[in-house]
């Protein structure tokens, strides 16, 4: 009968401290995936700005720029590896 009792208080603990790291686990990781996304979404539109502004041919858009230079930079790291 002891011994159930000590188990019951045991489990009781272990219960509390496992959602208890599960809460802290959720914050932060939800926290670093906010501060991931937000920081990716800014380097994204600062190098579409980029890209747009310094990058592109007329009548090219940022994407089809990006695609070209992409092309040109495998075809450069092609002709590297022939020689």
């Amino acid at each position: 009968m002891v011994k159930s009792k000590l188990e019951k208080a045991n489990q009781k603990i272990e219960k509390a401290v496992v959602g208890g790291y599960e809460k802290i686990e959720d914050t932060v990781v939800g926290g670093y995936k906010k501060i991931e996304n937000s920081v990716v979404g800014t380097y994204q539109k600062i190098e579409d700005k980029f890209v747009d502004q310094f990058l592109t041919k007329d009548g090219e858009t940022v994407e089809e720029a990006k695609k070209r230079l992409k092309q040109e930079s495998n075809a450069k790291k092609d002709s590297h590896k022939e020689v």
